[in-house]
């Protein structure tokens, strides 16, 4: 008896041994692909400012650009909120999937005198690459320099073959004359269509169509959810909509990206514990590459603790995070705390 049990226990713990080389495998794959991103992703080298994050491929350099508002919270002596105003919009690039990103400049961005020409100030765009290969920016733009926030804005569009000049300006015609934040998306019948914040409705979030980027009609509210910064993108068989309600963000989802309906739970209301992580996180942008979709999002790291409310250098300062999204059930959650494997493919 003895000697038969010999080989059955060898032949166990050649079978262990096995197992256990097969969940080692596993567990390798099990490590998503891309390089580890920087925390915090990034920061802009001129005014510290960087916020509303959007990202775009750029064909011709074969690298992913980011757009952002500059907001100038190093500069001194400017009263009010002036220190939001005034801003250009920042551009840094990615050579490695988006782990890593280096400040390249600002947009030169084209508005006529009535537009604030080059006092204006410029905020939260939004780009797109049309099928003949012109890219084309949705800008907001307050018509000059100002201390407080009762001053008109409206969203513009420009166009662009280099991502860097951007031209012939165009206002596009929405509620009113106070409208910020536009996203954009290409519906499955190949027209478009832009969400925006409506402020003189309470910053409910509205709608527009368009067959061609140029022509515009407004269709009124799309979400009766008070918030700012929309972005709406396609992924997992469904549309989704996150919205900055100041508290984190709030999820939306969609069968047909005209009904929605919200998740319970936000992302990114409670505060990380990484690197100038540490407060809820605000605008975002989502892009989704090889069946994954990352968030990039702006915090204030300042903004904690005794002095969170004061209005200084530490509390003015913003930066760029990032963190893998993830859906389970119909429910969009995310661990910023986690590290983030990321690798953004150029778009097919």
């Amino acid at each position: 008896m003895l000697a038969t049990l010999r080989p059955l226990a060898a032949m166990s713990a050649a079978l262990l041994l096995t197992l256990a080389g097969v969940a080692g495998c596993a567990a390798e794959r099990a490590v998503p692909p891309g390089a580890v991103a920087a925390k915090p992703l990034f920061r802009d080298p001129v005014y510290d400012g960087a916020a509303d994050p959007t990202l775009v491929w750029n064909a011709a350099r074969k690298r992913w650009w980011m757009f952002y508002t500059n907001r100038r919270a190093t500069a001194q002596g400017l009263p009010g909120v002036s220190w939001v105003h005034g801003t250009r919009i920042g551009i840094t690039e990615s050579a490695d999937g988006g782990a890593h990103w280096t400040y390249v400049g600002t947009a030169d961005v084209e508005l006529p005198p009535e537009l604030g020409g080059n006092e204006s100030t410029q905020w939260a765009p939004d780009v797109v690459r049309a099928g003949d290969g012109t890219y084309h920016m949705f800008l907001t733009v307050v018509p000059g320099v100002f201390t407080d926030w009762g001053h008109p804005r409206v969203i513009v569009h420009l166009t662009s073959t280099d991502l860097r000049t951007w031209r012939h300006p165009v206002k596009i015609p929405l509620a009113n004359d106070k409208v910020i934040d536009p996203s954009l998306a290409r519906l499955p019948d190949g027209t478009w269509r832009m969400w925006y914040n409506n402020e003189r409705d309470g910053k409910t979030i509205y709608y527009a169509d368009s067959p061609d980027l140029e022509h515009w009609t407004d269709r009124g509210l799309a979400v009766a959810q008070r918030g700012e910064g929309p972005k709406v993108f396609r992924w997992h068989d469904a549309w989704w909509m996150i919205v900055d309600v100041w508290h984190g963000l709030a999820v939306f989802r969609s069968d047909d990206a005209l009904t929605w309906k919200k998740q319970a739970a936000t992302l990114l209301e409670q505060p990380g514990h990484g690197l100038e992580d540490g407060v809820m996180g605000g605008h975002a942008d989502v892009v989704v590459s090889g069946g994954r979709a990352w968030v990039f999002y702006f915090v204030h790291p300042g903004r904690r603790g005794p002095d969170a409310k004061r209005d200084g250098l530490e509390q003015r300062r913003s930066l760029i995070q990032v963190s893998e999204l993830i859906e389970e059930g119909g429910i969009v959650r995310t661990d910023r705390d986690a590290p983030v494997h990321i690798r953004l493919d150029p778009p097919a």
